[in-house]
C-alpha cells in the first residue's frame, strides 16, 4: 500500500474535520502553575522614524529576578498584542514564565510589537493600518526598524528594572504570525547578524508582495546561521496570492535542500493560532535549544 505523504495525510485528515472544531489544546505548559515565579509584562508606546508618520503600541516581558539572571536573551514578537495576551492561543508569558522555571529555555525576555499605524483615519473611519507594508515587503527595512530603533527602546526599559539584555545574534530570536511570520522570517534573512531564530505561524510565503520567491532564493543563496521552525495547517488559506499549505511545504523541502536546521509542523487546522499555540512550548525548547553564553552584553 502506498504511504501518503505528510501533506497528503493532513489534507486528507483537514477534509474530514471541515466544519468541525480543530484537535488541539493547551497544555500545562501554557497554563499558570502553582509555585512558578511570574514575570512582568509592561506596555510602551512607540513612534517611528523608519516607518515615518507611524504610531504603534509595544509590551516588554521580563522574567521574575530578570535583574539577578544575567544578560536575558530576547525574542520579538510581531502582532505582539496577540502573543502578549494571558488567556489567547499563545499566551507567551505564561510558557516563557514555565519553561525558564523548568530550564528548558535560557532566560529571556520579549518584546510584543505591534504593526505601525497612521493617525489619518482609513474608510471605516479606524487609524490606516502599515501592516502589510511593513510585514510583507522584503526588504532590510524591518529589521532596520528593530535593530535602530526597539531594541534599544526594550534595552532601555529593561535597564530600568536593571536587568540587561542580550546583543548577539545567538542570544535573539524573532516570531511572527501569517505575514508576522514571513515577516520574522525576512528580518533574520536580511540580518542573521541580529537574529539566528525564526518561528513562523501559518507564514504568508505566498505572493502577496512577492514572498513566493523565498523557496528558490533559499536553494541558491549561501546557507545563512539561522534556524527555523515552520508550523503551518493544511486547512489553511487558497486565494489569489497563493496557496499557504504548498507554500510552507516549499519552504520546508528548500530549508532542507540547502541543509539549514530546521523543523516543520503541518497540522489540519486553518489560518488561526490554534496549532501553534497548542505546541509553542516544544517550539520554543527545539529553537532555543544549545543556546550559547552571551558573547555580548549591554
Amino acid at each position: 500500500m502506498a504511504v501518503l505523504s505528510s501533506l497528503a495525510l493532513a489534507t486528507a485528515c483537514a477534509l474530514l474535520m471541515q466544519n468541525k472544531p480543530e484537535p488541539y489544546t493547551l497544555g500545562k505548559d501554557s497554563q499558570v502553575q502553582e509555585g512558578v515565579p511570574l514575570g512582568t509584562v509592561q506596555k510602551f508606546e512607540h513612534t517611528s522614524k523608519v516607518f515615518a508618520g507611524t504610531r504603534r503600541n509595544g509590551w516588554l516581558y521580563l522574567p521574575a529576578e530578570a535583574e539577578k539572571a544575567g544578560p536575558l536573551c530576547v525574542m520579538i514578537f510581531q502582532d505582539g498584542e496577540w502573543y502578549q495576551q494571558k488567556n489567547g492561543d499563545y499566551r507567551v508569558p505564561v510558557v516563557l514564565d514555565n519553561l525558564m522555571h523548568q530550564k528548558k529555555i535560557p532566560p529571556m525576555a520579549a518584546v510584543f510589537i505591534n504593526p505601525g499605524v497612521f493617525e489619518d483615519k482609513g474608510g471605516d473611519g479606524k487609524p490606516r493600518s502599515n501592516r502589510s507594508f511593513e510585514y510583507d515587503t522584503l526588504s532590510p527595512q524591518y529589521a532596520e526598524f528593530l535593530e535602530k530603533e526597539i531594541l534599544p527602546l526594550a534595552a532601555e526599559k529593561a535597564a530600568e528594572s536593571k536587568a540587561k539584555l542580550r546583543t548577539d545574534s545567538a542570544g535573539r530570536g524573532i516570531c511572527g504570525i501569517s505575514s508576522g511570520g514571513i515577516c520574522a522570517f525576512t528580518a533574520a534573512w536580511q540580518r542573521p547578524d541580529l537574529f539566528s531564530k525564526v518561528l513562523s505561524h501559518v507564514g504568508s510565503f505566498t505572493n502577496i508582495r512577492g514572498g513566493d520567491v523565498y523557496p528558490g532564493l533559499i536553494r541558491k543563496t549561501a546557507k545563512k546561521p539561522i534556524r527555523v521552525f515552520l508550523q503551518a495547517g493544511a486547512n489553511d488559506l487558497d486565494n489569489q496570492h497563493g496557496h499557504w499549505p504548498l507554500a510552507n511545504q516549499q519552504m520546508a523541502a528548500a530549508l532542507r535542500f540547502a541543509k539549514y536546521d530546521y523543523r516543520f509542523e503541518m497540522g489540519v487546522g486553518g489560518h488561526n493560532g490554534k496549532h501553534g499555540g497548542a505546541i509553542l512550548p516544544e517550539s520554543l525548547v527545539w529553537l532555543w535549544r544549545e543556546t550559547p553564553a552571551a558573547a555580548t552584553a549591554n
